[in-house]
């Protein structure tokens, strides 16, 4: 079911008893820098078969910051990660199934959700990940090939986003060496 991601919508959906939940979390497309300089992008398998970037919902008390470093931790296992100031959303909707259904209804928590997710690109100081249960496998790849691995087409235009981003951060820097 496609349905458009707005307040009024999801208002309108609880009043009437649906199941909705509106849901914000934060990830990251954290990259490190390959030997030959060449920014390298971390993309996330899912048990799905999706690929994508690690994220996850804020918890009480957090900041956006807070829940970037330790969603970035507990799904990868990379604690060292600097995190820039350019910051991407993206919303979608999608239906709970299966065992994340079966939780969420134990839980007494919505099994349609209305998902906002604001993404921070993150340099990683170490390649050393440490899968979490959440994923099958991970791969750090160039800018062009993670740019078609990763499934979503919002996950593309987080990354492209956050590559013109860094780009232009490059270049901004490289102009005040030259002045």
């Amino acid at each position: 079911m496609k349905l458009p991601v707005i307040k009024p919508l999801y208002h309108l959906l609880r009043w009437c008893g649906a199941p909705v939940v509106w849901e914000v979390s934060v990830g990251s497309p954290v990259f490190r820098w390959s030997a030959s300089g060449e920014r390298e992008y971390l993309v996330l398998r899912y048990p799905s078969g999706h690929y994508d970037f690690p994220k996850g919902h804020i918890e009480p008390g957090e900041t956006e910051e807070d829940t970037l470093r330790r969603e970035v931790a507990e799904e990868t296992g990379l604690t060292d990660v600097n995190i820039y100031a350019f910051r991407t959303s993206i919303k979608y909707f999608y239906r709970a199934h299966g065992t994340e259904a079966a939780r969420r209804l134990r839980e007494r928590r919505g099994t349609w959700i209305f998902k906002q997710v604001h993404y921070y690109p993150a340099l990683a100081h170490s390649s050393d990940v440490i899968l979490s249960h959440e994923h099958t496998g991970f791969l750090w790849i160039p800018y062009r090939q993670a740019l078609e691995m990763v499934t979503f087409e919002n996950a593309r235009r987080v990354l492209r986003g956050s590559e013109a981003y860094l780009e232009a951060q490059a270049h901004a820097t490289e102009q005040r060496k030259k002045n």
